[in-house]
């Protein structure tokens, strides 16, 4: 090439970032407020953003301190960090040291620090949440994929994780496991989560037990792999989705006193990149994690209505042969359609990728593929976020009416109407 001839831009970036766009689920949120904005009505069924509104405790504890504005330590406001020592403690009955939580803006940036300063190839199920792959792509990690069965909801399989680790005992490993999950809304046993743990202990594999739909646990009964592997286990969770507060962007995650390096590692690289998370949410974060009444209230009806929704939609789509394994927390279901593959390629449609995409254009039902999760291509699965409804509207009916299926159509009408929009566009 002549010294004179102009360069690609693209020749100066990093070779881990070429060809990357934006998230999956930013990328479907942004698309349906276009076509919304155009004039189309979409069902956004897409972007897992939770549906209700901030308690309003919690709410009033922020105006109450909107006046703070002092940068607060890196880890995060020691009062917070006490209040989540007693909010573990009050929930999965686990003692921490207030040293060993760090706060940070939302519990996506932590995961990105853990990855950068634990030198581990990552370990993930397929299908897994869309930025835990891109995350150790863009640092240079290793990925592994486990496989995974339908029939037992598309998680960590403890004999899968064997096999894995036995190939090479001793390499570093950092194992994500997502409970309640996003994209499949599977929760772990009790009986599993002991058996990946003698895995886990077994081969010395490090864990980030992603626990963000711990309190939308339908039946309110999360349990962390903390209890069962404490040693070797990282909790993250935070404020987006079951206190309702994605905006705010406040995560944290709690380290044994066995990890108090990486805790003090991942502090060190914070303070060179975010600093310190914003100062009125964390004061405000204090109020979310205690023991108020109003949470618990909160808690129950967002879990009712979630799980009515979830068992109405998966019905549905049952009826219509779709294969999909009900939901025991969080927003989701992960559909598959194969049983529709030759009738569905007869209009050009071959992969969850143009699926979703023609269900859009056609029905105005916004949905993300189940390539976007590691899937293969050509299944034809998708992720369904139940959350296109008034949250706030919703709870406020809850306290004196029954949550069922007459419930849900009546103040969750957006999402049956999708629902039963695919289920029709299927037929045709």
């Amino acid at each position: 090439m002549s010294v004179n001839q102009p360069r690609s831009p693209e020749v100066y970036l990093n070779l881990n970032v070429r060809g990357m766009g934006e998230s999956a689920t930013l990328a479907i949120n942004e698309r349906s407020r276009l076509l919304m904005a155009s004039g189309r009505d979409v069902y956004r069924l897409g972007l897992g953003q939770s549906p209700f509104p901030v308690p309003a405790h919690v709410r009033e504890s922020l105006a109450r301190n909107a006046h703070q504005k002092d940068y607060l330590p890196v880890k995060g406001l020691p009062a917070l960090r006490e209040a989540i020592v007693n909010w573990v403690k009050r929930t999965e009955g686990l003692d921490y040291a207030v040293d060993n939580i760090v706060v940070g803006p939302g519990t996506k940036e932590l995961m990105f620090l853990v990855q950068l300063v634990y030198y581990g190839d990552l370990v993930i199920p397929s299908p897994s949440w869309v930025s835990y792959a891109p995350q150790a792509r863009i640092i240079g990690r290793q990925i592994h994929w486990l496989r995974t069965r339908p029939e037992t909801g598309l998680g960590v399989e403890p004999e899968i994780l064997e096999e894995l680790c036995r190939q090479d005992p001793d390499r570093p490993r950092l194992l994500i496991l997502n409970s309640p999950s996003n994209p499949t809304g599977l929760c772990y046993t009790e009986e599993r989560l002991k058996a990946l743990a003698d895995v886990l202990r077994k081969y010395r594999v490090l864990a980030l037990s992603d626990e963000i739909y711990s309190g939308t646990h339908f039946k309110g009964s999360h349990r962390s792999l903390a209890r069962y592997y404490p040693e070797g286990t990282i909790i993250s969770n935070g404020l987006s989705k079951w206190c309702g507060a994605g905006g705010w962007r406040l995560g944290f995650f709690v380290f044994p006193d066995s990890l108090s390096w990486l805790a003090d590692a991942v502090a060190a690289v914070a303070s060179e990149t975010f600093t310190s998370t914003s100062a009125p949410i964390q004061y405000a974060a204090i109020t979310a994690m205690e023991d108020h009444p109003e949470m618990a209230v909160y808690l129950n009806h967002c879990r009712a209505i979630l799980a009515a929704l979830s068992d109405y939609a998966c019905r549905t789509l049952s009826d219509t042969g779709a294969a999909v394994h009900p939901s025991s927390g969080g927003f989701y279901l992960f559909p598959r359609f194969d049983a529709y593959r030759q009738q569905l390629a007869c209009r050009d449609i071959k992969d969850s990728l143009s699926f979703c995409d023609r269900l859009l254009q056609e029905r105005g039902v916004a949905l993300l593929p189940g390539a976007c999760f590691g899937r293969r291509s050509k299944e034809l699965s998708t992720r369904i976020a139940v959350v296109d409804f008034t949250g706030s509207h919703a709870l406020e009916k809850a306290e004196a009416e029954t949550i069922d299926d007459e419930f849900i159509r009546r103040y969750c009408s957006r999402v049956t109407t999708a629902v039963e929009q695919l289920a029709e566009w299927l037929g045709g």
